[in-house]
């Protein structure tokens, strides 16, 4: 709205620059006035010569100047006297002009912009638009309007919560690191914010636990105890150490208190294995007698069974994701139990594990294809 206005004020000064000097009225050279006043200066000339005020020559060359403006004069009077018919097309050639420039200036930028601009954009900035579903615009774009956003408002915490996970996943690990340095510095600290900068320091480092990233961890884990990501990230220092009993232990724990349905159970139960050399628990599929029950099941029940199957099956993927018919099933379960992000998730999962199989990640991609679930 803003600009608008200011683009409205400048239409309005261009305007009046324009009609300005085509609003002064159209008048008749001036002569008559002059000429009188051109014969009295001659005779004051003789006055003074005679008074002896000034001598013959300066007599001589002021009747000369005066003569040459007094013949200017009536060349001037002579001209000007012109039929009221021009002075009337004068007229009317200057009001033609004031309405041109009344039409012409406005119209002119505006129709350009009509065929160069984006008048059907939503007035929202950059920011706001940065924050559009997922398929409305690229990852790129986003970026740089919240990088954009970022470099008016550098203090804008919000802002660098954002864009900071998003560094993360483009491989832009040192942004990363300085987007949730600035995130906890606006933001305040928070377990939460203590871990995800650990996080951005160990991806920095190439899965290492660094000194600096540990003492992020424990940090957070002081602030709330049951803060996953920095436990796990704990756990996996103890078996950089080579300690693999206090892994182990770590993450034993983190298993026992597990909320229901927490999307990092299958990560740690495949890192207690990788420590402790036992298999990681597989989700079996419904037996005999649980196909018996579920016909005795009312639809919420029935619904709540086929979902925790269904999050059993993703927590095996998600600690051994070899399994592309696993993968198959368990992104055509989400998309049939209406979940379409998880199914989404699921794919993008697939195709991370899978990637030095590229026949199995086609078949992922043509799966996703068929269930609509593309953009």
């Amino acid at each position: 709205m803003t600009l608008w206005i200011i683009f409205a004020l400048m239409t309005a000064a261009a305007i009046l620059a324009v009609l300005w000097p085509l609003g002064r009225k159209v008048s008749e050279v001036g002569g008559g006035n002059d000429l009188v006043v051109y014969r009295d200066q001659l005779e004051e000339i003789g006055r003074d010569q005679s008074a002896g005020l000034i001598g013959a020559a300066e007599a001589e060359a002021a009747r000369v100047e005066v003569s040459r403006r007094l013949l200017a004069a009536a060349d001037a009077q002579t001209t000007s006297a012109a039929p009221a018919a021009t002075l009337a097309q004068r007229a009317w050639r200057r009001r033609a002009a004031a309405v041109a420039a009344l039409l012409v200036l406005p119209l002119l930028p505006l129709s350009f912009y009509l065929e160069l601009g984006s008048p059907d954009l939503p007035g929202e900035p950059a920011f706001a638009r940065a924050k559009l579903p997922p398929g409305h615009q690229s990852i790129e774009a986003m970026v740089g309007q919240v990088e954009a956003h970022l470099e008016k408002n550098p203090n804008d915490g919000a802002g660098w919560e954002v864009i900071a996970p998003v560094y993360l996943q483009l491989g832009r690990f040192d942004d990363a690191i300085l987007a949730r340095r600035k995130a906890l510095a606006l933001n305040g600290e928070t377990a939460v914010r203590d871990a995800d900068l650990g996080e951005a320091l160990v991806a920095a480092a190439n899965g290492v636990v660094t000194d600096e990233a540990k003492t992020q961890f424990e940090r957070a884990v002081a602030r709330d105890a049951k803060e996953a990501k920095a436990r796990y990230f704990l756990g996996l220092a103890d078996e950089q150490d080579g300690n693999r009993e206090a892994a182990a232990k770590r993450w034993r724990a983190m298993l026992e208190d597990a909320p229901a349905g927490a999307p990092w159970i299958g990560f740690v139960r495949a890192a207690l294995g990788r420590v402790t050399g036992e298999p990681v628990p597989q989700a079996a599929g419904p037996s005999a007698a649980d196909v018996a029950a579920a016909e005795n099941m009312s639809d919420t029940q029935r619904s709540e069974m086929i979902r925790g199957m269904v999050a059993r099956l993703a927590d095996r993927l998600h600690a051994d994701g070899s399994d592309v018919d696993g993968w198959l099933k368990l992104v055509r379960a989400y998309a049939v139990l209406g979940d379409r992000d998880k199914a989404k998730n699921a794919a993008a999962d697939a195709r991370h594990a899978l990637a030095s199989r590229p026949d199995d990640v086609k078949r992922i991609d043509d799966l996703v294809k068929g269930l609509g679930l593309e953009g």
